[in-house]
């Protein structure tokens, strides 16, 4: 069903999985596309609000964003297609969040945008103390980003999520 819907099956590289306590968010994350990363994401023990925001320069939905709450009631997951930041916060202690990758781990080529843009105005609940890397508390806006020339660019995507479609045959 997600190669149908995707036009391509997803390739898998490498799984990630983290423990959070309530409050911590992790991202908001993304890969220099091409290659990208894309990932299929569920929580496989408590529950989180999954976060995903339109990067891609020149996309018509570039900065919109879009949120689901992930948890061991309904078992949702998402697919995050390369070129698109995805964040998350722990609702619970012990939250555990499980991703599959379609590349593997590249320091260099990954990079962050604040899950605090005003720009953005995200959904993160306030009833409780935030927690974040120092990478993540540290990452640019997506202005900054943007300005810096980090952020994907929705012509490269489109171009490599049709080159995945072609080599899917």
């Amino acid at each position: 069903m997600l190669t149908e819907t995707l036009g391509h099956p997803l390739h898998l590289a490498q799984t990630n999985h983290s423990r959070s306590r309530r409050g911590t968010i992790r991202g908001l994350h993304f890969a220099d596309t091409p290659p990208g990363q894309a990932k299929y994401v569920y929580c496989s023990s408590g529950s989180m609000i999954d976060i995903v925001v339109d990067v891609r320069v020149g996309s018509p939905t570039f900065g919109r964003w879009d949120s689901v709450r992930l948890d061991t009631v309904d078992y949702r997951a998402i697919y995050v297609a390369e070129g698109i930041a995805h964040g998350f916060v722990a609702l619970e202690d012990d939250t555990a969040m499980t991703y599959l990758c379609s590349t593997g781990y590249n320091p260099g080529g990954e990079h962050g945008i604040t899950p605090f843009d005003e720009s953005l105005d995200l959904p993160w609940p306030t009833a409780f103390e935030h927690v974040l890397s120092e990478k993540d508390r540290n990452a640019p806006s997506l202005a900054e980003a943007e300005k810096a020339g980090i952020l994907p660019k929705y012509e490269d995507c489109l171009a490599h999520y049709e080159a995945l479609r072609t080599a899917a045959g």
